[in-house]
């Protein structure tokens, strides 16, 4: 896609620096020692990337680059975008999928998942492993959710979600889209990309967490199908993910 650098504008500017005051005191704590730069690129084939950068000592230190469209996208808009890349699109399907998020800007989402990954990285909140195949001790936040890195425990998961893009790498029909996010209902995942990877997990429960009770906007999934609304998901209604918010108290009192 020849991503190229995109110098901010001084809206800009001002957008990213209310994304970075919007993040928990932890985050800015943990960035203020390992963060080492951020960049911005348009023509991104993906929203953002958080890489480990060398150090002459042993300081984890990382860059965040990010797809600068993000800044000037809601994330309602941003987030029912990457939520479509899930399915199948075909002409005259009578299924939608969207997501009411609010109206702040997409990059105070984006930021606040990509500093997460950072904030485990440095506190190992998931299991720091080195090859995706190991089997290692639970920490508190993995604990009878996650076999390994990428593999959730049977009980965590279900046939129907194991057909999902994060579970099998391929998208699904959007027919299927009501019997997916009821799937999910029975689980502890916050979203389907939750169930890429224990990083991700902790990385999507922490964002819908602070957007929804720190930040006071909504995180709904609808599916309409012909205009009507056939399902709805809201993380925070979810027994199974409500269990598990004790384990980010430590984001807020560490």
């Amino acid at each position: 896609m020849n991503p190229i650098t995109h110098q901010l504008t001084e809206t800009e500017k001002e957008k990213v620096a209310q994304a970075f005051s919007m993040l928990p005191p932890l985050h800015l704590k943990i960035l203020k020692e390992h963060f080492h730069s951020i960049s911005f690129m348009d023509h991104m084939p993906n929203t953002a990337l958080t890489s480990p950068v060398e150090t002459s000592d042993t300081t984890k230190m990382f860059n965040i680059t990010f797809r600068a469209g993000i800044i000037n996208e809601t994330i309602s808009k941003w987030a029912t975008w990457k939520e479509n890349t899930y399915y199948v699109s075909s002409e005259n399907n009578e299924y939608q999928v969207s997501i009411d998020a609010g109206n702040l800007d997409a990059i105070v989402y984006v930021l606040l998942h990509e500093a997460t990954h950072i904030v485990d990285a440095v506190l190992s909140i998931t299991p720091q492993v080195d090859d995706i195949d190991m089997v290692v001790p639970p920490t508190p936040f993995t604990t009878n959710v996650w076999y390994k890195m990428n593999i959730p425990r049977e009980k965590s998961t279900n046939t129907m979600l194991e057909t999902t893009r994060f579970r099998s790498g391929k998208p699904i029909p959007f027919s299927s889209a009501p019997e997916v996010y009821k799937a999910l209902q029975e689980t502890p995942f916050a979203s389907l990309y939750s169930m890429a990877s224990w990083h991700e997990d902790l990385a999507e429960l922490v964002t819908i967490y602070h957007l929804t009770k720190k930040l006071n906007q909504p995180y709904k999934i609808m599916v309409k199908k012909n205009g009507a609304t056939v399902c709805t998901y809201e993380p925070l209604t979810n027994k199974g993910v409500v269990k598990r918010i004790g384990t980010l108290l430590m984001v807020y009192t560490h």
